[in-house]
């Protein structure tokens, strides 16, 4: 059971599979791009329809994944998304993809997410009470 604050499932597509018959790197970087608009969602930090052209929204900075063993189809996963290394500007979410059919951990990643002023277009702190409700989800 994941203690992360914030955990979705997402079931796996046959369309997700490659010429190698398991799920192809790229929809990695779909889940943990969903597991992170769920948590920005979750600290109230999501700007909605016409929102994002003004004001301090987040932007993925970087992401990585580790691919620990392939999935195919059908199959489950389930991924969390849990905050640390918070500075000024920016915070990293960290993501652990584990697999239904496996019962295992198929996959570990992380990004980098930082704070941007549209506006201004450039890189902003992280609002006050953005960074408090990271905080206390630590």
């Amino acid at each position: 059971m994941s203690t992360s604050p914030v955990v979705i499932t997402i079931p796996v597509a046959w369309g997700e599979m490659d010429a190698f018959h398991h799920v192809n790197n790229v929809a990695y970087f779909r889940y943990i791009e969903s597991a992170r608009v769920a948590f920005c969602r979750e600290i109230g930090w999501m700007p909605g329809v016409g929102e994002a052209a003004s004001g301090v929204w987040p932007i993925l900075h970087s992401a990585q994944i580790r691919f620990r063993a392939p999935v195919n189809y059908p199959d489950t996963l389930t991924i969390s998304a849990t905050p640390s290394a918070i500075e000024v500007d920016r915070f990293t979410l960290s993501h652990v993809l584990t697999s239904a059919a496996q019962q295992r951990v198929v996959a570990e990643g992380s990004g980098i997410i930082v704070s941007y002023d549209f506006a201004l277009a450039a890189k902003a702190p992280l609002p006050k009470a953005v960074e408090a409700r990271i905080r206390s989800l630590q």
